[in-house]
């Protein structure tokens, strides 16, 4: 099979970089969990799940909205996909997805699910929170259905179902999930952790971090997880002091979030973590060569 691509589009994606957590999985996992506390478009967790590379995936998300949506994948498939095949491309409908997902509420999933999945497709860079494509007077170069596949985000949906009992969901805090949720987990388990960007998060996402939240964060990830892990993040000073001490690589990176952004991101391994000889980055920029230090 071919690079399967989720049906969420996800500021800072990593998708991408599926072949090198690959590249992890074969040196420390066979047949095991992969889990992400920071799920969002869960991009690499589906690709390597259909790939056969893991057993079970476990994704969580604090985002009330992104968890309806992954819950209504596994749990309401036939529902959510008949949604789509009916979905109105107009601005009138629009803002009633906007409505649905700024009140998120639990009492209906599968239609806070849907309202998340419509806005990820027709706003600017996937964003709940941004403009609609070809803006409100759809005048723009492209209109709000160029990232709307009907038939396409279907089929992955289904796709993505056929593996529902392998997959396990839950809306949690990530830290709340990191302490009480992971422990439970077989040993056979590796977490990779993506958490909001240190800088320009307020502009990705609908949560995000202040210095305490990652500085505290930090603690936690480096204290409580027992399993092997993988964390990612923007690669600025602060967050290359809190994770000092482990073995790390810094890569450039470009995407696109509303403005093309570039910058530098850094991966960080646990001690338990066993590493090839030289990693290498598949392509994100130039397709550097990157060796683990620290």
């Amino acid at each position: 099979m071919g690079q399967f691509k989720t049906p969420l589009r996800y500021p800072g994606g990593k998708q991408r970089l599926a072949p090198f957590i690959r590249e992890i999985l074969n040196e420390n996992l066979v047949d095991g969990n992969y889990v992400e506390p920071y799920a969002g478009g869960a991009g690499v967790a589906i690709e390597l799940l259909i790939a056969g590379d893991v057993q079970k995936i476990h994704l969580n998300d604090s985002e009330l909205s992104v968890y309806a949506f992954w819950h209504s994948v596994k749990n309401r498939t036939e529902d959510l996909c008949r949604l789509i095949s009916r979905a109105s491309l107009t601005v009138e409908e629009w803002r009633e997805r906007q409505a649905v997902v700024k009140a998120a509420s639990r009492k209906d999933l599968l239609s806070l699910g849907y309202s998340t999945f419509y806005l990820n497709r027709v706003n600017r860079s996937g964003m709940l929170s941004g403009g609609l494509i070809g803006g409100v007077n759809q005048n723009g170069n492209y209109k709000m259905d160029a990232r709307f596949n009907r038939n396409d985000l279907i089929r992955r949906i289904e796709v993505i179902a056929k593996y529902s009992n392998k997959i396990f969901v839950s809306n949690k805090d990530a830290e709340d999930y990191i302490q009480n949720y992971i422990p439970k987990l077989s040993p056979n388990t590796l977490v990779y952790l993506d958490p909001p960007y240190y800088e320009k998060a307020k502009d990705l996402y609908l949560n995000w971090y202040d210095k305490s939240d990652h500085t505290r964060l930090a603690k936690t990830i480096q204290s409580k997880i027992k399993h092997k892990w993988i964390l990612s993040y923007d690669g600025v000073p602060e967050i290359l002091t809190l994770y000092s001490r482990r073995r790390h690589f810094v890569y450039d990176l470009q995407y696109n979030a509303g403005n093309v952004y570039k910058g530098k991101e850094v991966f960080v391994f646990s001690d338990k973590m066993k590493l090839p000889q030289q990693c290498v980055l598949p392509h994100v920029n130039e397709g550097l060569k990157m060796l683990v230090t620290g």
